[in-house]
């Protein structure tokens, strides 16, 4: 090493730390690291990710809490997806089948969206045609994404997907970002439209679509069309930027993401330019910020 050179040291820390001495109300879940206590006392069973010592329950695996009755398990926070019915996903176009879409959701195979499970364009209900498998191309092809349902699960641990309601469809204008899907919060809803002028889908998949309020469909052309011709502001732009990297700050700092902390996160954000986000110094502040407000929020 040359003499005089700066070699910057970054410690690991959580900035959650503070919110592990207090009592949860359930609320958040947050994360468990390896060898925590996860449960004291007696009486519960070990499920996945645990290990019993001595009286307690321990977590193997970094992860998040999941309880059924007395089954204690520790969902890990690095895996790949595993979906469940009812589930909102955004999946990204990979193949064109007959009869059928191939589609990334972010599990160990790729799902698959039946021609059948679809909305016909302007919503007409009727039986599908050969006519409408030769045109499938049309509706969705390779690299498209779209924001889609679970309605099965086969046996292989494939997942089917349907967007037959008016509120799923082909997504056009807006960024997306990937984080473990153990970090999104589990709501009875995965559409926000937030203050701040854009708008986001939570999908339990990992997968998060940011895109401006304004340019959101109607939803009276079956979910197909792209509305390329509009010219979306700068400002909302900048907007999107911010919230994009807001939760890559709240992935980093392993905080739950859902449309609560993405907006406490996105006003602390304020005091740093959009670019500066990116900086690890940036996000441990606007993360410590964020689980603090979440804290009072609780208690």
């Amino acid at each position: 090493m040359e003499e005089g050179s700066n070699v910057i040291i970054r410690l690991a820390i959580d900035v959650c730390d503070e919110s592990k001495t207090k009592k949860r109300t359930g609320k958040v879940p947050r994360i468990y690291t390896p060898g925590e206590i996860v449960v004291s006392e007696s009486g519960f069973m070990r499920g996945h990710g645990t290990y019993n010592e001595e009286n307690d329950i321990k977590s193997s695996v970094a992860g998040v809490l999941e309880r059924v009755n007395r089954l204690i398990s520790i969902r890990p926070r690095k895996s790949r997806y595993v979906g469940e019915i009812g589930d909102v996903v955004v999946a990204r176009v990979t193949e064109v089948q007959q009869k059928r879409w191939k589609l990334d959701t972010n599990s160990s195979v790729d799902s698959v969206l039946l021609i059948s499970s679809v909305n016909l364009p302007g919503g007409e209900l009727r039986r599908r045609s050969a006519e409408d498998e030769h045109m499938m191309r049309k509706y969705l092809q390779e690299g498209d994404l779209v924001s889609a349902e679970v309605q099965n699960i086969f046996e292989e641990g494939s997942l089917s997907l349907y967007t037959r309601s008016l509120k799923y469809g082909k997504l056009s204008q807006g960024v997306l970002v990937k984080v473990y899907p153990s970090l999104v919060k589990r709501c009875k809803a995965h559409f926000h439209n937030l203050s701040c002028g854009a708008s986001i889908i939570l999908g339990n998949n990992g997968y998060i679509w940011i895109q401006p309020t304004s340019i959101i469909q109607d939803g009276g052309d079956g979910g197909f069309t792209q509305n390329l011709s509009e010219i979306t502001p700068l400002s909302d732009l900048r907007t999107i930027s911010r919230l994009r990297n807001c939760i890559l700050a709240l992935a980093k700092c392993n905080i739950m993401i859902y449309d609560t902390s993405i907006l406490y996160a996105y006003e602390e954000s304020w005091k740093y330019g959009e670019r500066d986000l990116l900086q690890m110094e940036n996000i441990q502040e606007v993360g410590k910020a964020t689980c603090q407000r979440l804290n009072q929020l609780q208690s």
